[in-house]
């Protein structure tokens, strides 16, 4: 499938006349918000907001966030809280299921949730799992928590993850949603430096037409969507 993003050209001007080009759909992003640390910018097309390019954290600054995160699979509460997205998923999948969880992080979890229900599980995550031969395979279904706010170019990415799904195979994405420019400005979702897209449920609504997928809310933030 080729990606999703037509264009990396990006729009100028001065502080909120500034536009910017939307790093998923290419259409225009227009200035929606701005705090201390950076502006944000709207789509006009497909409503996702994005950080200001400018202030993208690099490799290295994402590398030194991460490392601070302390996923245990030992951990009730944190399988519990990545419980919104395996149950709803695994009661969708057949028995001996074959799965990758993308991103998944210091201490892969939700991969063992999915093992222990007796799928077959890959992993990848560029920073702590970075073998890419499991990009090369088809899977029944495809896992990303609290993956894709991080994504400095999501056209690029969701094209990447739909082309790993197999005929019928479910794409599962956990991230909090954003719901409109008040509680936006108040959010403390947006204050982590490697969170740099935000999604809505236009965004994913847009995203489900795109692909022409069949696509269903499965909680507060939790989408799934099935490649037909």
């Amino acid at each position: 499938m080729p990606s999703i993003l037509h264009s990396e050209s990006t729009f100028r001007g001065d502080d909120e006349s500034r536009r910017e080009r939307c790093t998923l759909c290419g259409a225009e992003s227009v200035f929606f918000h701005k705090d201390s640390a950076r502006r944000y910018f709207r789509c006009q097309c497909c409503q996702l907001v994005i950080a200001d390019p400018r202030t993208l954290p690099t490799r290295d600054d994402e590398q030194s966030h991460y490392d601070l995160h302390q996923n245990d699979p030992s951990d009730l509460r944190y399988r519990l809280f990545l419980s919104r997205l395996f149950e709803p998923m695994n009661a969708r999948l057949a028995a001996k299921s074959q799965g990758l969880d993308f991103g998944s992080g210091p201490g892969p979890t939700l991969s063992q949730m999915f093992a222990e229900a007796g799928h077959t599980m890959q992993i990848y995550d560029p920073f702590y799992a970075p073998d890419q031969s499991v990009l090369q395979s088809k899977y029944d279904f495809v896992t990303a928590s609290e993956v894709v706010e991080h994504f400095h170019q999501p056209g690029h990415e969701f094209a990447r993850l739909w082309s790993l799904l197999d005929t019928g195979g479910w794409l599962g994405i956990m991230t909090k949603r954003l719901r409109d420019a008040d509680s936006f400005s108040r959010w403390h979702y947006k204050l982590d430096p490697t969170h740099v897209s935000f999604f809505s449920l236009e965004t994913f609504r847009w995203l489900a037409d795109h692909l022409k997928a069949e696509w269903i809310v499965a909680g507060n933030d939790v989408v799934l969507f099935q490649r037909r």
